[in-house]
């Protein structure tokens, strides 16, 4: 039942995202300076995704801040999917700001190429950018790897199935950033090389793309736990067996969504094992089942249905 048992998730959360957000205001502050000083379409481009990715960074500490609400009477099984619609947020900034003004000002270069100015500061500048993005990319990375070693999943595998979309999109942010400065970096020296300036126009087009595909992975997945989709079968199946070895009778079905990070609502059809046994008797039996389901930390709500033989 590890899928149940994350050891202090929101506080490896938070340390992720504000390492995220302290590290994407530096960067995005040294790329502004250098993409004025160099002239750089794909600088430019990189400065574009550092405001993105602080912003969504920003988005996602919001979600974590209002999902850590307690249920009330209006939302009774709590605040937790709080987080997904920022993320989703998050995402849709990663699509429109770093994405699509990358491409806008690959082809604005393309359309206007300007001659490449101060060619070591927008390589001093990648350079150190690289190297704080890389901090924040680790950071998520033994967030995300932890996670993934206690539900025995390979990281990638997590990613599809993580039930908080914070680390895995900070990961995907810097893993997107990273490539970035690469491509950046590449069509810098071509440009500077060849004295070609649609090289830097390519290089800011194809981050842009990097970044589109980012953002609807992103999206996707965030629209899945929104939209309460099942929970995945590593999750299911211990709680099948929990239910199995509770219940001496047939369980008819049994569903699973998340409600938010490691908070499952769990609804069980069962049917009794006699019909002719005392009411009270299987009130005490049924009682018991669903203290059991409780007692398994990430279930918040569970419901347990009787059905007829």
């Amino acid at each position: 039942m590890d899928e149940h048992a994350d050891a202090n998730p929101d506080e490896e959360s938070t340390r992720t995202v504000v390492v995220a957000v302290l590290v994407n205001v530096a960067i995005a502050a040294a790329k502004s300076i250098a993409a004025l000083l160099t002239g750089s379409a794909s600088m430019a481009a990189e400065a574009a995704h550092s405001f993105a990715d602080t912003g969504n960074e920003v988005l996602l500490f919001i979600g974590l801040r209002k999902s850590r609400k307690e249920p009330d009477a209006r939302h009774p099984f709590g605040y937790g999917q709080e987080r997904y619609f920022w993320a989703f947020l998050a995402a849709l900034g990663i699509f429109l700001i770093g994405g699509a003004l990358s491409i806008a000002e690959g082809v604005r270069s393309l359309l206007a190429p300007e001659p490449l100015e101060s060619l070591w500061v927008g390589i001093g500048v990648l350079v150190v950018a690289a190297c704080l993005e890389a901090y924040s990319w680790r950071t998520a990375r033994r967030q995300l790897h932890a996670d993934a070693a206690k539900r025995q999943r390979s990281i990638v595998e997590h990613l599809r199935r993580a039930s908080d979309p914070s680390a895995p999109t900070v990961y995907l942010e810097d893993t997107a950033a990273l490539i970035g400065l690469a491509l950046a970096m590449v069509a810098l020296i071509l440009h500077a090389w060849t004295g070609w300036a649609a090289w830097d126009a390519a290089g800011s087009i194809c981050i842009g793309v990097l970044l589109l595909v980012v953002a609807v992975l992103l999206a996707r997945r965030s629209k899945a736990l929104l939209l309460e989709e099942s929970a995945p079968p590593d999750v299911l199946d211990p709680i099948r067996e929990l239910v199995g070895r509770s219940w001496p009778g047939d369980v008819r079905d049994l569903q699973a969504v998340y409600v938010g990070p490691a908070q499952l609502l769990v609804n069980v059809w069962i049917a009794p094992v006699s019909a002719d046994g005392p009411a009270d008797e299987l009130i005490r039996e049924v009682d018991a089942l669903r203290a059991a389901l409780l007692a398994v930390p990430a279930i918040t709500q569970a419901t347990v249905t009787l059905t007829a033989r």
